[in-house]
């Protein structure tokens, strides 16, 4: 109403309008509640400064006792598969080593101990796989194993009955995905001798499979790594080793009417030389004689050594020695100058 009333009195034109004239009542009542206010209790002070004697009571804090680490109450002969039966992070209170790992920051200072560490804590540890841990484990699963089958004791025996030999890939690394595309690729490995190969299927082998032989060591190698999963890579790879396989033992019709000189190398059993040295040897006999005599073998390693690889010192000398003893001769002796 107060408000009114002051809104009214400084109207001019209202009062004009209305043609009387009204006071306000406002400052009156302003008045009194000042004294009304007096009258009671003075203003607090807000004192924004620290008193001393005001402190307020602290809690005392509890601090509940902490036992020494477990690695100073460890006996000398406690098992170690109990404390740690499996693969975790890095405890230094549980491990009674004096271990350090991390960098020095000054010279002459040594490296951070074990605890509070973080160093040892983010590497993988194998404390769980000690060797009598690994032996425990053995002879628990050894009732779950069947016997060592008869006849693989060694490797030469091992090799000679499972000759083909299969090498995969497997990748561990901190990536959103765990798949790695190297994983796919498929390595397949066999001695050429477990196929049992004649002469004709071997060179026809060996000329498909070009630079995957090995001369040195005999060993076929194939590697696969056209499609996404490793298992369709393996099929793969054993689809390959069958199909070559295959391919080779087939004589094709042409094949049976090639000449010397269709020949991609040298056969010494369809070559002159052969009817040559056989000819020298049995000099006024016929073939089929009970007196025939063979070429010698060494003579034909000889010789066709010496087409197929190329001249060089040592296929000379093993013609020349092949040579005369072919002949019946010796071989002259050698001065010392």
């Amino acid at each position: 109403m107060a408000l009114l009333v002051r809104y009214i009195t400084t109207s001019r034109v209202a009062q004009k309008t209305l043609g009387i004239r009204m006071q306000s009542t406002a400052p009156r009542l302003v008045n009194e509640d000042r004294g009304a206010l007096g009258q009671d209790e003075e203003f607090r002070v807000l004192n924004l400064r620290q008193v001393k004697n005001q402190r307020a009571a602290r809690r005392k804090a509890i601090r509940p006792d902490v036992p020494p680490p477990r690695s100073q109450q460890m006996a000398t002969d406690q098992d170690w598969g109990a404390v740690w039966p499996g693969p975790r992070t890095f405890h230094p209170a549980s491990v009674p080593l004096p271990l350090r790992q991390g960098y020095a920051t000054k010279k002459n200072q040594m490296a951070p101990g074990k605890f509070a560490n973080a160093e040892l804590m983010k590497i993988p540890n194998f404390l769980h796989l000690t060797p009598p841990v690994i032996k425990r484990q053995c002879e628990a699963l050894k009732q779950f194993c069947t016997p060592w089958p008869k006849g693989l004791e060694t490797e030469e025996k091992m090799r000679r009955h499972f000759p083909l030999t299969c090498i995969t890939a497997d990748y561990c690394h901190a990536l959103p995905t765990i798949r790695n595309p190297l994983s796919r690729i498929v390595t397949v490995q066999l001695q050429l001798e477990a196929l049992q190969l004649d002469r004709h299927a071997k060179d026809k082998l060996l000329r498909l499979v070009g630079e995957r032989y090995d001369a040195e060591s005999d060993l076929l190698t194939i590697v696969t790594d056209r499609c996404p999963l490793k298992k369709q890579n393996y099929d793969y790879a054993i689809y390959l080793l069958t199909a070559l396989y295959h391919e080779s033992n087939v004589v094709e019709p042409w094949e049976a009417t090639k000449s010397e000189a269709d020949m991609e190398y040298y056969d010494f059993e369809r070559n002159r030389s052969k009817k040559n040295a056989e000819a020298t040897l049995n000099w006024g006999r016929k073939e089929g004689d009970p007196d025939w005599v063979a070429c010698p073998s060494e003579f034909a390693d000889a010789v066709t050594r010496l087409f197929n690889d190329g001249e060089n010192e040592y296929n000379l000398d093993k013609y020349k020695e092949q040579s005369l003893a072919l002949l019946g001769l010796s071989a002259p002796a050698v001065v010392p100058q």
